[in-house]
């Protein structure tokens, strides 16, 4: 999804509406179609809006997708082949079903086998073997691997925090894709993104070591995001990485984008912002186990609008 524009996606999700209202004039049948075979990217917006749409089906009714389905069924009747339009399925199904690449990339099978993982909107706490807290946020996946020389945590996906317990005998770590982070007697949170791993402590000190071997001692109130081959510049931990654990997003001077893509977490369906308005700075305190009251305080502080064209797909974009 992320490869698909912001406009083709708003267009797939007109026709998918102007489809959704049966009975179907012969005439916008074909003006569909028309659209479809304009490009590729048309094809994987539309494979993209036709599966979030079958997910989100059965809270809607049959209905909604008969018209879909019917079209659908005759499209054979026109220029675009059906294997175009598995084409595009394969092309979304591919790239999946959200912007979250990193959770969605993680394999079925390795999501389904994971010691702990999370779900769109879902948080979860655990107390470990040693006695070590965890709150893993939303879209994560997590292994435990303890044994009698060391505490290991293997971070696939999401985030998790971590209140580390005390044993003398046994090194806490925790593994990503870009490096590894030794606990020393602290407090901290780790993220994996799409190309980096993003570290706050909050107490105590983290030894991080990327997968180049470089390495660096991250202290209480500090933060630290890193690469596999670099180490970026420690600044401020951020209170934002803390406070999803108590349903909270903050944001200070954050851009849009970035704070609807983290909403995205936590609302099932479809959740985009137009890059027109994805850098506009926003301050402020939002409810993540409420995301229409989030959406309702951002279009009541900022210049934008918030169109849901059905309740599992929304667009922020411009004030008209």
């Amino acid at each position: 999804m992320n490869k698909l524009s912001h406009a083709s996606l708003e267009q797939a999700a007109h026709w998918y509406v102007q489809l959704h209202d049966a009975p179907v004039a012969d005439q916008e049948h074909l003006r569909w179609q028309a659209w479809l075979a304009q490009s590729p990217e048309h094809q994987a917006a539309w494979s993209y809006v036709e599966r979030v749409g079958q997910r989100f089906a059965p809270l809607q009714g049959d209905g909604e997708t008969h018209a879909i389905s019917h079209a659908l069924r005759t499209s054979s009747r026109s220029s675009i082949s059906r294997r175009q339009s598995l084409k595009g399925l394969l092309i979304v199904a591919a790239t999946g079903l959200t912007g979250l690449a990193a959770w969605r990339s993680t394999p079925l099978i390795e999501r389904l086998s994971a010691d702990l993982s999370t779900g769109t909107g879902e948080t979860r706490e655990t107390t470990l073997s040693d006695g070590s807290r965890i709150w893993l946020n939303a879209l994560s996946t997590l292994n435990v691997r303890f044994d009698t020389t060391r505490r290991l945590l293997l971070l696939r996906a999401g985030e998790v925090l971590i209140d580390t317990a005390k044993d003398p005998h046994r090194t806490f770590l925790v593994d990503t894709e870009q490096g590894r982070m030794r606990a020393l007697g602290t407090r901290f949170s780790v993220r994996q993104n799409d190309r980096n791993t993003l570290l706050n402590v909050y107490e105590g000190a983290v030894e991080v070591r990327n997968q180049q071997g470089q390495t660096q001692v991250v202290q209480a109130g500090q933060q630290l995001a890193f690469g596999m081959a670099r180490l970026g510049t420690v600044t401020a931990a951020s209170p934002s990485r803390e406070a999803w654990r108590q349903g909270l997003l903050l944001a200070d001077n954050l851009p849009l984008g970035e704070l609807i893509e983290e909403l995205s977490r936590y609302r099932p369906g479809h959740l985009h912002c137009d890059p027109a308005v994805a850098n506009l700075p926003v301050m402020g305190s939002f409810p993540l186990k409420d995301t229409d009251q989030a959406l309702r305080l951002l279009e009541a502080a900022l210049p934008i609008r918030v169109d849901k064209t059905f309740n599992w797909w929304v667009s922020v974009g411009p004030k008209a």
